[in-house]
Parts: structure tokens; C-alpha cells; sequence
């Protein structure tokens, strides 16, 4: 009789595969034996980006984050299909986010030229007469830097693991290496220059009608999975806690939504380390068996 906890895992197991698919992002994880991709299984990437319930929260963060910045969302507004399938652009974010830390080089440079090409076709003119363009590198850099951001602080706060001192500082100097991929310039490196780079950035932040538009989508995603509504709930609000504290008070997220937040925090952090039984076939292992290391290399740091 299978136990309590393998039961839990399958379950788990069940729901990340309804709401991420595999196999129909035609990246090929498995070929050729021993490229290490962009990072290789030394990197500190390999083990955050390995965290699913992380990196899942500090997406949605991220998204949150990176609705306050007008000119980065108005080529969402303009040019994505964001209000009927926000489903899809997330799982193509997580697709291009796995792909470029797990796949072989030429994998990786094949995302990057296909993303880059469509970020050339992404331009507009904003109502206040702004211009605005997707590939534009200090759109690209905030881009990046709410991402990454999100998928750190999620494994910081969701992690079995614990972040040694200095990894953080490692991982976005490693990470930076594919926004520069894309054309992103003076991408912070370390979490001081991240700090600093945030502090600038909040004068040209606001919460406008555009903002709170996307918010409510979010607000209302129903994941292809059981329980949608309970899911929803808890991933989002488990990302609004790794919210920075300014950022909070932006999205004007009052005791009511902190509160929210909080519980779901604490709930997603005790279910966890059933993830990581769940998902132990998932690209990371897939990645590390290419270049022919045992895949519990990426529960311990180098």
C-alpha cells in the first residue's frame, strides 16, 4: 500500500504535469552527451532553477513586479493575447527559462535568437506619446532583474536548502549571462547592485489602470489542474510574499492581501519537499544524467 507521502507526491506529480506539459516544447534536454549548457551542474543556477514551488512563486512575483513598469507593459498590453491566455505565456516563459538553463548550447542559442527575433517586432507608442520597443536594454535588464529576483528569492523562501553565503551574489552573476544573450545592458550582478538597481528604478514605477487590468487576470488565472481556484490562490499568494516591501506598498496590497499572502507562504513551504519526489524525472535530472553526473548533485552546492 503506497504511503501517505508517495500518495501526496503522485497527486503533486498530477498537477504540475496538467498545468506544464512535457513534451511540447520540442527542446531536447537529453542531446549531446556532455555539453553543459550555458551554466552546468557546478552553477548555483542549476540548483535554484531545480525548485519548482521557487521558481513557480517567484514568477508570479516576478509578473507583479513587472506590471509597475508602464513601458514594459504596454508591449504586453499591445501585443499579447495576455487576457485569454495567460496560461500560455506562462508556460512559454517557463519553457524558455528551462531551456536556457538546461539545454545544450546550441538549444540555448536557439531560444534566445527565437526570442530575440520576436522582441524585434514588439514596438509601440504608449497614450502619453512615449516610445516604446521590446528590445529596447533597459527594458530587457528589468526584465530580468524582477525574474530573477523572484525565482532567488523564491528558492530562499520555499527551498529544502539552504542558500550558503555568497550564492546569491553567484547567481546573478551567472544569470545575467542570458539577458546580455538578448541584448540587455549593465545587468546587476550581485544583490547590492540589485538593491541599487531597484532603488532606481521606483521613480519611473506606478500602479495605473493598465497595472491593475493585468493584476485582475492574474487574480482570475484557472489553471488547467484540480482544485484551479485553491492552486491559484495559493501560488500567487506565495509569490506576493516575496514581494520587496516597497513593491507591496506600490501594488497597494493592504493587511488584508499580506495576511493572504502570509498563509499561503507558510502552506507552500510545508508541501514543498513533496515537489522534489514528485518531479525527480524532470529536465534538471534530465540534464545532469547528459553530461553524466548523478542528478543529487543539484541537492547539495558545490
Amino acid at each position: 500500500m503506497p504511503s501517505p507521502t508517495s500518495l501526496a507526491a503522485q497527486r503533486i506529480r498530477h498537477w504540475v504535469l496538467s498545468a506544464f506539459p512535457r513534451g511540447q516544447s520540442s527542446i531536447d534536454y537529453d542531446l549531446p552527451p556532455g555539453d553543459p549548457g550555458l551554466f552546468g551542474p557546478d552553477s548555483i543556477t542549476w540548483r535554484i532553477h531545480a525548485d519548482f514551488p521557487g521558481m513557480l512563486a517567484g514568477g508570479l512575483c516576478a509578473l507583479m513586479l513587472q506590471t509597475l513598469h508602464p513601458l514594459a507593459l504596454a508591449g504586453v498590453w499591445d501585443h499579447s493575447n495576455f487576457r485569454t491566455d495567460l496560461v500560455g505565456r506562462l508556460r512559454r516563459t517557463t519553457n524558455f527559462v528551462a531551456g536556457t538553463t538546461y539545454a545544450s548550447r546550441p538549444e540555448a542559442q536557439k531560444l534566445i535568437d527565437r526570442v530575440a527575433g520576436i522582441h524585434e517586432q514588439v514596438r509601440g507608442t504608449m497614450p502619453d506619446g512615449r516610445a516604446y520597443r521590446a528590445d529596447d536594454p533597459a527594458l530587457l535588464t528589468w526584465v530580468h532583474v524582477t525574474e530573477s529576483y523572484g525565482f532567488l528569492e523564491g528558492f530562499r523562501r520555499y527551498s529544502p536548502l539552504t542558500l550558503p553565503d555568497g550564492a546569491a551574489d553567484t547567481y546573478y552573476a551567472e544569470v545575467r549571462r542570458v539577458a546580455e544573450m538578448l541584448g540587455a545592458r549593465d545587468v546587476p550582478g550581485s544583490e547590492a547592485e540589485v538593491a541599487a538597481f531597484f532603488a532606481r528604478m521606483q521613480g519611473e514605477l506606478r500602479l495605473d489602470e493598465r497595472s491593475r487590468e493585468v493584476l485582475r487576470v492574474l487574480s482570475g488565472i484557472r489553471l488547467p489542474v484540480p482544485m484551479a481556484g485553491l492552486s491559484r490562490d495559493l501560488f500567487l499568494g506565495a509569490g506576493t510574499a516575496l514581494l520587496p516591501e516597497w513593491a507591496s506598498r506600490t501594488l497597494e496590497f493592504g493587511r488584508f492581501e499580506r495576511a493572504r499572502a502570509a498563509l499561503a507562504s507558510r502552506s507552500l513551504r510545508t508541501i514543498a519537499p513533496l515537489f522534489r519526489v514528485a518531479l525527480s524525472d524532470g529536465v534538471a535530472p534530465r540534464a545532469c544524467r547528459r553530461v553524466g553526473v548523478d542528478p543529487s548533485v543539484l541537492d547539495r552546492w558545490p
